[in-house]
């Protein structure tokens, strides 16, 4: 069988995967989110806490609850990595630099998990598990009670409420990940990750030296930091390391992980505004998107020209021989358009038509199907432009999900649009424009610019991959990257949830026969479309000078 063929089968099986587990889980993610009962472990927190879940919150509300509790969230990381030190089951590594903490405090709480540093070198058992895995947990969790909020506000009227976001934070990690992620980890363990607690041990000689290893309790953290898109692994070499993720099985297995939320939460979307073909609308826009990515990623590994890659079978530098082309490809272009960012190969030595896809999946948004809940407020934001569109074209007031798309609403998507590429571009332009920060690059010309370009497009998109030929380990790249990340996270969400206020206020317009039906496929190939050139006006200046000069210089 030719590894063309496998990888075919792979991204089929995957796809059959992710199909029998979307009904299910999209329609208990709905039962969860509206459901009035709270557990006793759940009335448990609430009382440490101090919050009401009962308790209706308008936007401004829900808005100060995620940004306490990530405010708080990042203090106290920072502070786990600084007293690292002082800390039993540290394996002896010394505290965290300030700098190095704070970016990993932001990159953790953003859902980002960007690592400038080596983790089985770095950090220790208690902030690995107590610190940076429970924020996998709670990052996730927060993405979708926004997501929640957002929905809401389409699926309710004449009022401003849009539910309670520690209710929704609490059960989000309760209900859904937890759960999720113990069967995760067990499938892992049984796939030959390690779970354990070891501490720094030989494993033998490597290159005339002594090469050491410690254990940790990797499967459990790989689970979540998949499920929950988060990316950061316990390992520097991530998702290639054979201790997270030892052969092909577990690879599609943590694809599956990666992909299962995000998709599944458009039945959950469905469910909740009371019309499944929604659901299947924004369903479909986001799997024409991700197939799309994942082919011509393929084909571009694949085919690429020249001695090394016939005898090779295409482009393996960089990649594992384990997974090959296909389960790297299906693998790069998954995290890349989710805002996942772990890496089972190295970004840095795809074609450069292949690092302009990593690129590019993540200058969309992240919205294919994105990231736990971010993939799908993003995606209601794009639909929200494209009825504007729409109703442009055609002289009629826009009108999504009943509810009219005028000025107010439509600032406030822009604002939410305008954002992200602000950051990358600025803080890429600042960092090539100052002489410091180039001293980082590996590689000159088109392909030096990338690997710049893919740092803060990673960081300001919460992905949290990189091209790795960048050394971001110096006080400019922690420091801008960490301000990137926690201004890519949360002034977004200001805008979704004043969004979500919006909406919720308004009464419904009932539907005519000019009204844009939104669950159609007409409509689901203007949104594609819709996202596609907006991406591309904004980014085609940068992707040409870096990943499209690569390539067709190549």
């Amino acid at each position: 069988m030719s590894s063309q063929i496998a990888g075919v089968l792979q991204l089929l099986a995957l796809i059959a995967a992710l199909a029998l587990a979307y009904r299910p889980l999209g329609d208990y993610m709905a039962r969860v989110y509206s459901s009035e009962k709270h557990y006793t472990p759940e009335k448990w927190i609430y009382k440490v806490i101090g919050a009401d879940p009962a308790a209706e919150m308008r936007w401004p509300a829900h808005l100060r609850g995620v940004l306490a509790f990530s405010a708080v969230s990042v203090l106290l990381l920072y502070l786990m990595q600084r007293v690292q030190g002082s800390l039993p089951g540290s394996l002896g590594f010394s505290s965290i630099d300030p700098d190095q903490a704070f970016n990993t405090a932001a990159s953790f709480v953003a859902n980002t998990n960007w690592q400038s540093y080596y983790g089985e070198q770095a950090m220790g058992h208690v902030v690995q598990t107590g610190g940076l895995a429970v924020q996998n947990f709670l990052s996730a969790a927060v993405g979708m009670a926004v997501a929640v909020a957002l929905v809401r506000g389409f699926a309710r009227s004449r009022t401003g409420e849009l539910g309670n976001f520690w209710a929704d934070l609490v059960r989000g990690t309760v209900r859904i990940l937890i759960p999720v992620s113990v069967i995760g980890a067990i499938v892992l363990v049984a796939c030959g990750a390690i779970q354990n607690f070891s501490g720094i041990h030989q494993v033998g000689q490597f290159m005339g030296g002594t090469q050491e290893w410690n254990g940790g309790a990797v499967a459990s953290q790989e689970a979540i930091k998949e499920l929950g898109t988060n990316g950061g692994g316990y390992f520097n070499a991530n998702a290639s390391h054979p201790f997270e993720n030892p052969n092909p099985l577990s690879n599609l297995f943590e694809i599956f992980l990666i992909l299962l939320i995000p998709f599944a939460l458009t039945r959950t979307f469905g469910r909740l505004v009371g019309s499944l073909k929604q659901g299947y609308a924004i369903l479909g826009a986001m799997a024409v998107i991700w197939i799309g990515f994942t082919a011509l990623m393929m084909w571009t590994e694949f085919a690429h020209r020249g001695p090394a890659f016939e005898i090779a079978g295409g482009a393996m530098e960089g990649k594992e021989t384990r997974f090959g082309i296909a389960g790297s490809s299906i693998f790069a272009v998954a995290t890349t358009l989710t805002s996942t960012g772990a890496v089972n190969s190295f970004h840095s030595s795809y074609t450069g038509f292949g690092g302009g896809i990593t690129l590019l999946g993540m200058q969309l948004g992240e919205i294919a199907p994105g990231g736990v809940g971010s993939g799908l407020y993003g995606m209601l934001i794009m639909a929200v432009i494209a009825v504007f569109i729409a109703g442009l074209m055609v002289g009629r007031t826009p009108e999504y999900l009943g509810k009219k798309i005028g000025t107010r609403q439509i600032t406030f998507a822009a604002c939410y649009l305008l954002i992200t590429p602000a950051l990358v571009l600025g803080f890429t332009a600042v960092a090539l424009a100052l002489p410091t920060p180039g001293h980082s690059m590996t590689n000159s010309g088109a392909h030096g610019f990338s690997e710049i370009l893919y740092a803060y497009t990673s960081g300001a998109n919460n992905n949290g991959s990189a091209f790795a030929g960048l050394n971001a380990d110096t006080q400019w790249f922690n420091t801008t990257i960490g301000i990137a990340m926690l201004l890519g996270r949360f002034l977004p969400m200001v805008f979704v949830l004043a969004l979500a206020g919006s909406l919720a206020e308004q009464k419904p317009v009932p539907g005519t026969a000019g009204t844009l039906r939104t669950d159609k496929p007409l409509y689901a190939g203007l949104l594609v479309g819709t996202i596609l050139i907006i991406t591309g006006l904004t980014y085609f200046p940068a992707l040409a000078l870096g990943p499209l000069a690569e390539g067709l210089a190549s």
